[in-house]
């Protein structure tokens, strides 16, 4: 089976902080399957660190409020172009992440709180057919 997998869950410093989410149970989960790595906000010309984002309004927007959208659906449209090249069977993705969340997402405001609904990334995939898990479900 082919496993896309968030770069930060495999340990590698993309996140927004300059670190990672590695999950030790995602790693056991794609033990003995091709895994392809991917970061799309990294993938969309976006620096490691970098300014917190959250989907403000539909819009990705960065704690000053500068809007990163463009970058975020770059990024998760070449992140789609690759799952789909790479023929992917399913895709673990990050949890809350404005790119990647599959279950919730930070609610805009910059405080913690969550709202049901999906990254631009994990949106993409799953209109387009690609099975997402969110990595919090692996246990």
């Amino acid at each position: 089976m082919k496993i896309m997998v968030s770069a930060c869950l495999l340990g590698e410093n993309c996140k927004y902080n300059g670190g990672n989410n590695y999950n030790e149970n995602v790693l056991k989960y794609v033990e003995g399957h091709q895994v392809i790595p991917v970061c799309p906000e990294v993938d969309g010309g976006l620096s490691t660190p970098r300014i917190p984002c959250e989907i403000v309004n539909g819009i990705v927007t960065d704690r000053q409020g500068q809007s990163k959208d463009i970058e975020f659906r770059t990024g998760a449209r070449l992140g789609l172009k690759k799952a789909i090249e790479e023929n992917v069977d399913l895709a673990i993705l990050q949890s809350r992440s404005p790119s990647c969340g599959v279950n919730q997402i930070y609610d805009g405001t910059f405080t913690g709180g969550l709202i049901d609904g999906q990254g631009v990334f994990a949106k993409m995939l799953i209109e387009s057919g690609i099975k997402v898990i969110d990595a919090a479900d692996i246990k």
